[in-house]
């Protein structure tokens, strides 16, 4: 293994987000490492966002037409390739991947370094694995965007069974003709959606009272009412248990490399599980079994601190090993910044990316800036779609904040009439018409929350921003506005009095 040591200007370890600043620094005339151990790009391009929503899209096809014969059109789906469009989903990923990995070679202003990196010192890093192992780099700016991977949750037996994260489901060439899903939030409500319109029977267990428990509460609801209409759903329980018989006993490594043979059973037990204001406990009741040919564990995911040696630096974790920042997206330690999921602000490819605009501003611009997380969006690529932007209702109440709430029914406009559509849109402001929130289930809704996210950022941030807005009549985007213009109901301390704004 051949040793070596480099110094440089700029060096970024992960290359999701965080290559956004190190163009920035070639830019700039600096000397730039780049610190990779996997595929080019990031989780977004190989793992996450990318993969998923080329899969996603084909299930609204084959949604769309299930559906016709609501609208008095007789189709019949003959045959899904459902191996071909998986490769393919997969194939334009990894060129996408290794496009950028060219690039990267071929710079003469970037140099990239592929294997694994860990701090020895104060911004000077080692390459342990991989192509360039043995090397040792020292930067005068640090960049740590190392991302996160999926947690797996201490249940008996996990490491005995051939589980599946979402990087393997991403890539399986043929649904399971049953998969068991742990986990409740939006990668279990994004594969659950996929894997079931391809004709998987899908079991979710979800320790949360509803599914998507970030979302808000009224919408988390109908979404899990939703579900369960389509899948079993087992909200407020807990994976306790997990064992495997036949051929679904994989190789034991626990590594979730999905190579098992398929053939046998993975059973899951689970117990229930109680949240209140004081925290959340495994409750005594009857626990609930359930069973599958595959098992996906879609537990949340984990920051890839506990890699980079940190001890090494003065740079700081939070109590759930998320890198510590202050709100310039600088580190404790000196010359060291931070970004993306690593640091744990917002799970979220869009908001990396604004962390590195931010950075890059404060690293080369002039006056610091802080992050400004104003109008942070996300939605949920499932079916029903879900969106939301700003405070939920239940924030506003822990805040014992005075607000107003309304709702819009998706099917009471023309347009959601003619498409047979449900769903909502929930609007939060305070008493004096600042948007707090808004938060929509039902179709396009990744796409209609835009407005309120422009409204928030850039307008006045007021309902008036909307309700003057002149919006196409019969189009969707009415549902917006109408829920933004209706009639305000009072929330918070003195919830319950009627208050039109």
């Amino acid at each position: 293994m051949p040793t070596y040591h480099e110094r440089f200007d700029f060096l970024v370890i992960g290359s999701g987000s965080g290559l956004e600043v190190a163009n920035v620094a070639a830019n700039q005339g600096q000397s730039v490492a780049v610190v990779e151990k996997g595929p080019l790009g990031g989780t977004c391009l190989n793992r996450g966002c990318i993969p998923s929503k080329l899969l996603l899209y084909h299930a609204d096809v084959l949604e769309t037409v299930e559906r016709a014969e609501e609208f008095g059109i007789h189709a019949e789906v003959t045959d899904v390739d459902f191996a071909e469009f998986v490769r393919e989903a997969n194939e334009e990923v990894a060129e996408s991947a290794e496009s950028i990995r060219r690039g990267l070679r071929s710079s003469d202003q970037h140099d990239l370094f592929e294997g694994e990196g860990r701090f020895v010192e104060e911004r000077t890093v080692e390459i342990v694995d991989g192509a360039d192992a043995g090397g040792t780099l020292r930067a005068e700016t640090v960049l740590i965007a190392a991302g996160t991977r999926p947690a797996i949750p201490p249940i008996d037996g996990i490491e005995d069974v051939d589980y599946l994260t979402s990087t393997e489901a991403l890539q399986l060439e043929e649904p399971p003709d049953r998969l068991v899903v742990v986990g409740g939030g939006y990668i279990a409500a994004e594969l659950g959606h996929f894997f079931g319109t391809f004709g998987t029977d899908v079991t979710i267990v979800g320790r949360r009272p509803e599914l998507l428990p970030e979302a808000d509460q009224e919408v988390a609801a109908e979404f899990t009412e939703r579900f369960a209409d389509r899948f079993e759903v087992h909200t407020g329980y807990t994976a306790t248990a997990v064992s495997a018989t036949g051929g679904g006993d994989g190789d034991g490594d626990g590594d979730g490399d999905g190579d098992g043979d398929g053939d046998g059973e993975i059973t899951v037990t689970a117990q229930p599980y109680e949240y209140d204001y004081g925290g959340s406990v495994v409750e005594e009741g009857e626990p609930i079994s359930v069973a599958g040919d595959e098992l996906l564990v879609a537990a949340g995911r984990r920051p890839n601190t506990d890699l980079l040696n940190l001890e090494a630096t003065g740079v700081e974790t939070d109590e759930q090993g998320y890198v510590a920042t202050d709100e310039y997206l600088r580190t404790d330690a000196d010359g060291i910044w931070a970004l993306g999921d690593v640091v744990g602000e917002y799970l979220l490819k869009h908001s990396a990316n604004h962390e590195a605009r931010t950075v890059a501003g404060n690293i080369f611009g002039g006056e610091l800036e802080p992050v400004d997380y104003t109008a942070m969006p996300f939605a949920v690529f499932a079916s029903p779609e879900v969106a939301g932007v700003g405070a939920t209702e239940a924030d506003l109440r822990e805040a014992d904040r005075e607000y107003a709430v309304n709702t819009y029914r998706f099917e009471d406009t023309a347009r959601g009439d003619a498409m047979h559509a449900e769903g909502m849109v929930k609007v939060l402001i305070d008493l004096e018409g600042e948007i707090l929130g808004c938060h929509i289930i039902g179709p396009e809704a990744s796409t209609l929350i835009q407005e309120v996210v422009v409204a928030m950022k850039a307008g006045s941030g007021t309902i008036a921003d909307i309700q003057e807005s002149i919006h196409i009549h019969p189009a969707l985007p009415e549902v917006v506005q109408r829920a933004f213009s209706g009639r305000f109901s009072r929330g918070g301390h003195e919830h319950g009095h009627g208050h039109q704004h």
